[in-house]
């Protein structure tokens, strides 16, 4: 089932997940491209265009739980190994053999873990904010719960069913346009405000969000975009990811410390405390990732990378699919 609308593909495809709707532009190798919290296909909206006119066809999935993709009731059914599934469901319905997979946040995470576990089908990988950093180490939730003394790190804060929910889904839109100027490169809160990646006791996440003018990149149409969505499905299906972290661990114990050694490249952002916080994990990439050809961290750019910096974004992009050798 497919609809055109302008320049791009809306199509609903078979996944074990149900259905996955992509939104796909252009001719030549399979480029998919998979989006992060709380986002959508609309947070690569800069790229299919641009990887169109480099001569790719460029797909971005809703992720299970999104848009207009299936949204299982089990909070079990958004465990890494089903996302991978999904992924590779998508490129076989899509008439393709292999793809190179692009992920930004949660995506790079379910791209790297899509290349580890399925290195048939994805032959090189592409990761945006999060670096690869393979299973290891104890149980994700004790590690999180250790974290932020006497205030609560946020991925701990999601793991209850309903509770960020209650915070969000009564003000989606607010709630979205707050989250992303807290961790957007021009808009992150003043040096010394409470970090908003933590919540106070008996606080909520809203409380430690900017309150000025909306990140640059970010205007009404997108943010219109991107509430209406979550307006629509609610917010369970995209949390349900970070209630999965230790169902992943006892998931991936036998690929424990595994290297994804397809080609790859890496881009962070500065101002992303996802790069500081795993600046551990990237200077480690020689090691578990052997085949980064390009990696880069971009100066004044926060977490949302190629919405924040789209032209650098696409060239960094572009320039590294072109290195790679074409499909057979």
């Amino acid at each position: 089932m497919s609809q055109r609308t302008m320049d791009v593909t809306h199509r609903l495809v078979a996944s074990p997940a149900g259905r996955i709707h992509l939104v796909e532009q252009g001719s030549g190798p399979l480029v998919l491209l998979v989006h992060g919290f709380p986002e959508s296909w609309y947070s690569w909206r800069h790229q299919l265009p641009a990887l169109a006119a480099a001569g790719y066809r460029a797909v971005a999935i809703d992720v299970r739980g999104y848009g207009r993709s299936s949204a299982p009731h089990a909070t079990d059914a958004y465990r890494m190994t089903e996302l991978v599934a999904d992924n590779a469901a998508v490129v076989h319905a899509l008439g393709e053999r292999s793809a190179v997979i692009v992920g930004h946040d949660w995506g790079a995470s379910i791209a790297a873990t899509s290349a580890l576990l399925r290195p048939d089908v994805f032959r090189a990988v592409g990761l945006l904010s999060i670096p690869y950093t393979p299973r290891g180490g104890p149980r994700p939730g004790e590690v999180f719960a250790r974290m932020g003394a006497e205030e609560e790190f946020y991925i701990s804060y999601f793991q209850e069913p309903g509770r960020a929910e209650a915070e969000i889904e009564p003000d989606v839109r607010g709630w979205l346009a707050g989250f992303y100027a807290a961790l957007s490169g021009d808009t992150l809160p003043a040096a010394g405000a409470p970090d908003p990646h933590f919540v106070g006791r008996n606080g909520t996440l809203r409380e430690r969000f900017p309150t000025g003018p909306a990140p640059a990149w970010l205007g009404e149409r997108d943010l219109d975009v991107y509430a209406g969505e979550f307006e629509r499905t609610g917010l369970r299906g995209a949390l349900s990811r970070y209630r999965n972290m230790d169902r992943d661990w006892e998931d991936l114990a036998g690929v424990d410390g595994a290297p994804v050694t397809q080609p790859a490249l890496y881009i962070g952002g500065a101002l992303d405390a996802s790069t500081t916080w795993l600046a551990g994990a990237i200077a480690a990439h020689p090691t578990t990732l052997p085949g980064l050809s390009s990696s880069r961290v971009l100066e004044g750019c926060g977490h949302w990378i190629q919405q924040e910096r789209p032209e650098e974004t696409n060239r960094l992009l572009t320039g590294w699919l072109a290195s790679l050798p074409r499909p057979a």
